[in-house]
């Protein structure tokens, strides 16, 4: 039994895009990157579907933040702003310099 091989998205994004351009026909590209034309096709029609997503406005790359994740980040921020104050106040008190190295 031969397992299906898995192409990535930016493989396919390539290769949709060379189909849309129609530099080469489906077969020629088909040949090009040794996979079946209906494929190919299945890319392009996928790619010309989604294409108007891109210009929605809204970034698919931004996630979205909870105010309870927010308020956790702050007090991290606030614990590691405590954490080096001491150790600049402690590094200080052992090397008499101010916490800095001679």
């Amino acid at each position: 039994m031969t397992k299906r091989k898995r192409y990535s998205a930016e493989f396919k994004a390539k290769v949709a895009l060379e189909a849309i351009r129609e530099e080469l026909t489906t077969a020629e590209l088909a040949k090009k990157y040794d996979i079946h034309p209906t494929m190919i096709t299945g890319w392009k029609r996928t790619a010309i579907e989604n294409m108007a997503s891109a210009f929605d406005g809204k970034s698919a790359a931004e996630p979205a933040i909870s105010d309870q994740e927010v308020e956790k980040l702050h007090a991290k921020i606030g614990q590691l702003v405590v954490e080096r104050d001491f150790l600049s106040a402690a590094s200080s008190l052992i090397l008499g310099t101010g916490g800095k190295k001679g």
